[in-house]
């Protein structure tokens, strides 16, 4: 009987070593490699066209310059900001940086119309001025219309830090005036269709106040709502010039400003004036409805009669008369 061979210590515990393994054991099929490569390649389309659908449906928050941001490019509903809130906010921008983007619209040419975040928007520059960052977080939106722009604008300055009466009033006038909307009542309902009924009767009532006392006023937007409400009464029955009379004088600040207001509405109302009626033009061409309005900039005429040829006949008119 054949003796068996003693293993010592090292042989009775080691593995048998495994065979090597070649080279088709271990390197991926073809198909596969080229099945991997398209996953990927899928997967980074697929996100490109996420950042693309959100940039474009403004919900992408980008760093641009900030003197690429066009401040005026939209009529701004506010009329000023109080020293002491831009204080506080330049503070709180240069403790915890930017948290909310501003709103804008792309111009072209690497610049950006300001839509909504006006008053960060100066802050970011008083800080940049000071030696602070020079870029502003911003969400590049794309409102299907002008209009819808100015909503954007008013509903932001609504949730974050309210307007008062008179600028609401303001920026329904101007938006009318600069042709936005068609109507006053149309830039009413357009601009805050989200409030109350009676919050929409108020401002067109302050719309009033605007109109007569806008550029003899030193301090509109501290005109509360009663005050204003009793201006617009009185605008209504006729007071425009006893109003405008009393505000000749500057006031030193808004309480003299409005004690005087309130001094002439308690003084007996002088007689109203009854504005003569025109003659009515003879012979003239019939256009249709035509609505002739004055403002700052000019005389605006408005109506489904201002057509083509109207227009045509009315520069050779001018033409004529320079």
């Amino acid at each position: 009987m054949a003796k068996r061979k003693r293993l010592g210590p090292a042989e009775a515990f080691s593995t048998p070593q495994a065979a090597p393994e070649t080279k088709s054991a271990v390197s991926k099929p073809p198909i596969a490699s080229v099945a991997g490569e398209v996953a990927a390649m899928d997967a980074v389309a697929r996100m490109a066209a996420v950042l693309e659908s959100a940039r474009d449906e403004g919900r992408l928050v980008q760093k641009i310059p900030l003197d690429r941001v066009v401040a005026d490019h939209l009529i701004r509903d506010r009329m000023g900001a109080d020293p002491t809130e831009m204080a506080a906010l330049v503070d709180s921008l240069r403790r915890r940086g930017q948290q909310t983007p501003i709103e804008v619209v792309d111009l072209g040419g690497e610049r950006y119309g300001l839509v909504s975040g006006w008053r960060r928007l100066h802050a970011l520059r008083d800080l940049a001025n000071a030696g602070g960052t020079e870029t502003v977080l911003a969400r590049i939106i794309a409102p299907g219309t002008e209009a819808e722009a100015y909503v954007a604008m008013v509903e932001e300055n609504e949730i974050r830090v309210g307007l008062s009466y008179y600028e609401r009033a303001r920026i329904v006038l101007r938006a009318e005036e600069a042709g936005i909307y068609p109507t006053r009542k149309a830039a009413l309902q357009g601009l805050f269709a989200n409030v109350s009924r009676a919050k929409r009767s108020k401002i067109g009532s302050f719309i009033t106040v605007v109109e007569a006392l806008d550029d003899h006023l030193r301090f509109p937007t501290e005109i509360g709502e009663r005050l204003g409400l009793q201006l617009a009464k009185a605008l209504e029955a006729g007071q425009g010039e006893d109003l405008q009379a009393v505000l000749a004088t500057p006031a030193p600040d808004a309480d003299h400003e409005q004690n005087a207001l309130r001094g002439a509405l308690a003084a007996p109302a002088s007689a109203p004036r009854k504005p003569a009626k025109a003659a009515p033009a003879k012979n003239a061409p019939v256009w249709g409805e035509i609505t002739l309005r004055e403002t700052k900039a000019g005389l605006v005429l408005k109506g489904p009669g201002v057509t083509d040829a109207f227009k045509t006949a009315l520069e050779a008119w001018l033409a004529q008369k320079g």
